[in-house]
């Protein structure tokens, strides 16, 4: 096998908060790889349950974090002024969360792509959410698919090198934390700014800012748990929305942040049309004019649930049936509208943002 006179070395890195029940999946997924890591690290985040043994029996090598506001790009910073003092140049990190797993191909289709492109700095998985959750589960398993279509359709460039699974260069890490507080946000030194909400779509600003590239291939594929309740999601989306805003606040328009702010821009300006459709709709109800679609608006709403169920047909019978009476997904984008609608205005009222946890998640 090729991989076998590689010298590069592969660390992976798991920062864990409480993670005993899904950690097992994650490091079997990484014993399983085709080209496997050559260490395991668990990086034990204030763990106050069985995740440090866990990690143990499965062989891993554990970290264990002193006191930190950082939350999770906190602890990978302290993971990482551990290890990559060792590690050369070329070498490989791979960060990676505890509740998510690897498919076998993963490590060797990352290592494919940025050996091909030598300007890529980290190539980051495309995820697919596991199954459970009922309703909510669905819909973000049918999101989750189109997202996967979109980066595929962009020849694999990466809008976000996901948390999920992302495997870095040692030299793009490096060249990050040395670039903090100047070309950069954030302090001297850090790899991860510590004052991110979203700690993968920040690094990923911070990649591109140095004119490196960042991948999504297609057969990096990674499984990661979804949000089993309407509550835990609400949370989730709402944290992943603000934390983007404030990213674009500390980045300023750039080359690199003209096409984010330009598709929040886009995103918001969405919100007022759905709202402005929303008002006409009643409006028509109530003078007793609105019926079925015809002609023109017939071909409209037919190729509308034809884009919808198309995007998701990888899904199998249940994303395209899901998807096809499209007012279960339109009423599931309203849900996120009033989330991003609510991040808007926390950021602009100054409220301190909170990290959400949801209920452990359960082994099978």
């Amino acid at each position: 096998m090729l991989f076998m006179a590689d010298r590069r070395r592969i660390i992976a890195v798991l920062p864990a908060h409480d993670e005993e029940h899904v950690l097992p999946a994650a490091l079997a997924s990484l014993r399983a790889q085709a080209r496997p890591a050559d260490e395991v690290v668990v990086v034990l985040d204030r763990c106050t349950d069985g995740t440090a043994a866990v990690a143990a029996a499965h062989g891993a090598r554990t970290v264990t974090t002193t006191a930190h506001s950082g939350r999770k790009a906190g602890a990978l910073n302290q993971a990482l002024s551990v290890l990559l003092p060792d590690l050369a140049d070329d070498d490989l990190v791979l960060a990676m969360d505890a509740d998510s797993a690897l498919d076998p191909a993963f490590l060797t289709a990352a290592l494919a792509r940025l050996d091909a492109h030598p300007g890529d700095g980290a190539v980051g998985g495309v995820f697919t959410g596991r199954d459970g959750g009922g309703l909510v589960g669905a819909l973000q398993r049918n999101e989750y698919a189109r997202y996967a279509r979109e980066v595929a359709r962009r020849g694999a460039r990466a809008t976000v090198l996901t948390g999920t699974a992302t495997l870095f260069r040692v030299a793009t890490l490096r060249a990050v934390a040395s670039a903090r507080g100047t070309v950069l946000p954030g302090r001297a030194g850090d790899v991860y700014d510590p004052r991110a909400l979203t700690e993968d779509n920040e690094i990923t600003l911070a990649v591109r800012t140095l004119g490196l590239g960042a991948a999504s291939p297609r057969d990096c594929v990674v499984h990661t748990e979804v949000m089993t309740t309407w509550r835990d999601l609400w949370h989730q989306r709402l944290r992943w929305q603000r934390g983007a805003l404030e990213n674009l606040r500390s980045y300023g328009l750039t080359r690199v942040t003209a096409p984010y702010a330009a598709k929040q821009a886009a995103m918001y300006a969405g919100i007022v049309a759905v709202t402005l459709f929303l008002l006409a709709t009643a409006v028509f109800a109530a003078a007793g004019e609105l019926g079925p679609p015809r002609g023109f608006w017939l071909a409209v709403t037919a190729l509308f649930v034809v884009e919808r169920t198309v995007t998701v047909r990888r899904r199998g019978w249940r994303g395209v049936l899901l998807a096809a009476p499209v007012v279960v997904e339109f009423g599931y984008d309203l849900f996120q509208q009033a989330v991003f609608l609510r991040a808007a205005a926390d950021l602009a009222a100054r409220r301190v943002p909170h990290w959400h946890h949801p209920r452990a998640v359960q082994a099978a």
